[in-house]
């Protein structure tokens, strides 16, 4: 690394009151939204945007809505590193404490071969005027997916240096190189409820494309790794908490190379966010599993149209659930939100009164 691309590991500038950059009518693309719910029912929104494609120019934004989605404001918080760094893949996460959590990466350029997992916290997420904590760095590398609580209360993050394989699981020289030794899909472990971090565990997934994993702690307390790859979803499993991992298999389940989302839900099945029946990025659709992930059923169509991808889900306390995902970044450059209770997933359309799919979140700008 050279100085000026250490200019990734300053603190970014953070803008409580964004002005007119940041509106969505001055966004050329936008899009890898995330979601968290409050409590008091304020839905919280991350996206990236920034320049005319992902690269330096990018920042992330949040917008949020107090009427259920219905409508949402401008953005109320932009984190935006200065000169040629940026910021990219925000994630939102409620703890268990009931703070809110905004990670994001940050690198020099596109990626630098180390880039960094950054986040504040806000302990008050439902005020008028939130306050946030200063941002800290916790890891090298990237996080876009939720951190998973363990039963027995450890949190484990699913944090990434990118490897860039090719599509038969070989290592392809790039400048990015510059970190062998961390270029997997890592675990991370805070016991102190987010006060450190540590690497714990590393998994070298076959033809992985950006990994983009997550965790899932199964009913016998083994953790499951989910990957991203060139021909859908890798899977390996760890019994002792994400330190060593069984041998990595690649493409168990079926995708486009795109993100996904799973999480276990309250009635204590699992729900998937994934493409279903796909021909690209198309039939974005949800499905549970009632035997822990062995076999899937529902499969309720989202959105069935073309480059509709990168879902983030939350699930309320009475079992109401939010999707946010992106269609077509560079086009329409619209996000949406999809809800729902496991009830509809199950019956494969919607059942309930409370279901909603299409609904609106951003629309893309005609400045563009």
């Amino acid at each position: 690394m050279n100085a000026e691309k250490d200019l990734s590991l300053e603190p970014p500038d953070i803008y409580t009151k964004p002005g007119a950059k940041y509106l969505k009518k001055n966004r050329q693309w936008q899009g890898i939204p995330g979601i968290e719910r409050t409590p008091n029912g304020r839905l919280w929104a991350a996206l990236y945007s920034g320049g005319d494609t992902e690269g330096p120019d990018n920042y992330v934004a949040l917008i949020l809505s107090e009427d259920d989605g219905v409508t949402w404001s401008d953005p109320v918080l932009a984190v935006d590193p200065p000169g040629l760094v940026r910021a990219f893949d925000p994630c939102l996460w409620h703890d268990p404490a009931g703070r809110l959590w905004l990670f994001w990466a940050q690198s020099y350029g596109f990626y630098d071969g180390r880039a960094g997992v950054w986040a504040m916290v806000s302990n008050n997420a439902d005020a008028s005027v939130p306050a946030w904590s200063e941002p800290r760095r916790i890891v090298d590398g990237v996080m876009m997916n939720k951190p998973t609580v363990l039963s027995s209360g450890e949190w484990l993050l699913p944090c990434a240096v990118w490897g860039f394989r090719d599509k038969e699981g070989i290592q392809v020289a790039s400048d990015y190189n510059h970190l062998p030794e961390q270029m997997y899909s890592n675990v991370i472990s805070s016991l102190d409820n987010g006060e450190s971090f540590q690497l714990v565990g590393q998994v070298d997934m076959p033809s992985r494309s950006y990994d983009e994993h997550m965790l899932v702690e199964k009913t016998n307390g083994d953790i499951w790794m989910l990957v991203r790859t060139y021909g859908g979803i890798g899977e390996c499993f760890s019994s002792d908490k994400g330190r060593t991992w069984s041998a990595p298999k690649a493409d168990v389940l079926e995708g486009p190379c795109s993100r996904f989302f799973i999480r276990r839900l309250h009635s204590g099945n699992l729900l998937l966010i994934n493409h279903h029946a796909f021909e690209g990025r198309n039939n974005l659709s949800a499905m549970v599993s009632r035997d822990d992930g062995n076999s899937w059923e529902g499969f309720l169509l989202l959105d069935e149209r073309d480059n509709v991808s990168y879902p983030d889900g939350v699930e309320t306390e009475d079992g109401l659930i939010y999707v946010i995902y992106d269609r077509e970044r560079y086009a329409d450059k619209e996000i949406y939100l999809a809800v729902f209770e496991e009830k509809d997933v199950l019956a494969g359309k919607g059942v309930t009164d409370r279901a909603r799919l299409k609904v609106l979140v951003e629309e893309g700008s005609s400045t563009f």
